[in-house]
């Protein structure tokens, strides 16, 4: 739904997702057009199974799709084949989850530098990056800790830290509160602001209209396709309200 922009970071032309055929076929994500700039934030809404998920997961090079095109910094990831496209997600592409899907038998720390070793980096230089991202989203202190002796919000934080460990072009998230109280929702909130004020590009699949609030463009969903987008120009200010209105 947005205007050519040849500086775009992330884009899609016609991107197109189906399943089945004849009567059973399902329109996933059907014909959907985007541009995602440097250091934007853009949210996502719709009711579930409006396919979300399913663009989230196209835009990330974790699923392929039945058409269209999808393009990070001028090259087609829907044209990389599985190596190329493997090496795109581990190095270029920030992945966080509802479910967190952080390694149970993992400390903090240890699921956090996991991204760098795959990367080939060194094991120190690895962990020293883990460390500081721990220390960035609060949690130098459990570094040795366990996902199971973690709650959820600071699993989210790790998985959040997790996402950044390669500094990625850009950080997808898929509900990432889904699982969370308010209490948690807000630090994570306030995580992910401090990212964009950074300059992290971020794409933001959410229900909740708070956290939608909180990016710079909100883009509406419904079977498949865009059906609506507004550019929330309220810049810092609207994200600080939205998080305020967590507080109350």
């Amino acid at each position: 739904m947005s205007d050519t922009d040849d500086t775009a970071v992330l884009r899609t032309r016609g991107l197109r997702k189906h399943y089945g055929q004849g009567e059973g076929l399902v329109r996933a994500v059907d014909g959907v057009d985007l541009d995602v700039a440097p250091g934007e934030t853009v949210a996502v809404m719709g009711p579930s199974g409006c396919g979300k998920s399913t663009l989230l997961h196209l835009l990330g090079g974790l699923d392929r799709p039945s058409g269209g095109e999808v393009t990070l910094t001028g090259r087609r990831l829907d044209r990389q084949g599985e190596r190329a496209l493997a090496r795109t997600r581990r190095n270029d592409v920030g992945f966080v989850f509802q479910a967190f899907h952080l390694m149970e038998e993992l400390t903090a720390v240890e699921n956090v530098e996991l991204p760098g070793l795959l990367a080939g980096h060194p094991r120190r230089a690895a962990r020293r990056q883990a460390s500081l991202l721990l220390e960035r989203v609060g949690l130098a202190d459990r570094a040795g800790f366990l996902p199971a002796q973690l709650s959820g919000g600071q699993r989210q934080r790790v998985a959040i830290a997790r996402a950044l460990a390669n500094e990625p072009l850009v950080v997808l998230a898929d509900e990432p509160t889904g699982n969370l109280d308010s209490a948690a929702t807000l630090d994570v909130l306030r995580l992910f602001d401090s990212l964009h004020e950074a300059g992290q590009t971020l794409v933001v699949v959410t229900h909740d209209a708070r956290i939608a609030a909180t990016a710079d463009r909100l883009i509406s969903m419904r079977d498949g396709e865009f059906v609506d987008e507004t550019r929330l120009t309220g810049g810092t200010n609207t994200r600080l309200g939205a998080l305020a209105g967590l507080e109350d």
